[in-house]
């Protein structure tokens, strides 16, 4: 099992981590890259098309602004990508959104909200685990801990 976590700039970093983290609680392994759409397209492309064979099974890319990455490598690869908009300074994150979310027929990109990290996590788990048996229990597990959290809440109400 692995996943691939793509940041546009080093200062989606803790992002990165904030993913990483998650996907490290459910055994799963991680290579994390630095690429640009618009700064490194070549080696992005080269990145996306070099992925499968390598073994990755889910992408995730963050970025901010215009946030192409993404798109660019749904563009070349049948594998899933995620994308993870980042808040930016201009527009609080809206127009992340909107680059990440708004992708034209055919080149679908699974999109979480804004600096939606451990969601984005979480999907490329759920997504892995409809081919790993022990990831799949131990997802339904980790969705049984958020219940009795809800119900510890809901008890603190009485």
């Amino acid at each position: 099992m692995k996943v691939a976590v793509v940041m546009g700039s080093i200062s989606d970093r803790e992002l990165g981590d904030r993913v990483l983290s998650t996907l490290r609680r459910f055994g799963v392994d991680v290579e994390m890259r630095v690429l640009s759409a618009h700064r490194t397209p070549y080696a992005t492309l080269n990145f996306a098309e070099e992925a499968e064979e390598k073994g990755i099974e889910v992408i995730i890319a963050i970025a901010g602004k215009a946030a192409h990455l993404a798109g660019i490598i749904a563009g070349v690869t049948i594998l899933p990508v995620i994308g993870l908009p980042a808040q930016s300074s201009t527009l609080d994150g809206l127009d992340s959104l909107l680059s990440v979310v708004q992708m034209p027929k055919g080149v679908p990109v699974a999109t979480v909200g804004i600096n939606g990290a451990e969601n984005a996590g979480l999907l490329a788990v759920q997504i892995l685990a409809t081919k790993y048996p022990e990831l799949r229990a131990e997802f339904k597990e980790y969705k049984l801990e958020l219940s009795d959290e809800v119900s510890k809440m809901n008890n603190m109400l009485r």
